[in-house]
């Protein structure tokens, strides 16, 4: 399983995002997957991908959160959690989302 990160400089969020990530893959249990970030810098590179806001989370190339249609302005993406919106989903729902593709 391929994970990643897209972000933008702009936004902080892409850290906490892939802590959150580390977690969930903790808590799934032994799974192969690797972990890798990519900085998008201009529109056309958001436009190349599946980027809804920073931090995206691909899992194999698709958005774990599809709930958000793509953009390509470099902007931060917020996500609904039990707490309100936050700059990235819970390890509980990261770990329902790789669950569901693993």
């Amino acid at each position: 399983m391929d994970i990643e990160i897209l972000y933008v400089d702009e936004c902080p969020n892409a850290e906490g995002a892939g802590a959150r990530v580390s977690e969930a893959l903790a808590a799934v249990g032994p799974i192969d997957a690797t972990v890798s970030y990519r900085l998008l810098s201009t529109s056309d590179e958001a436009a190349a991908v599946s980027f809804a806001g920073s931090p995206t989370i691909l899992i194999d190339g698709v958005d774990a959160f599809p709930d958000t249609g793509r953009i390509t302005d470099l902007a931060c993406r917020v996500y609904r959690t039990e707490d309100g919106l936050r700059g990235y989903p819970t390890v509980g729902a990261l770990a329902a989302a790789i669950r569901e593709r693993a």
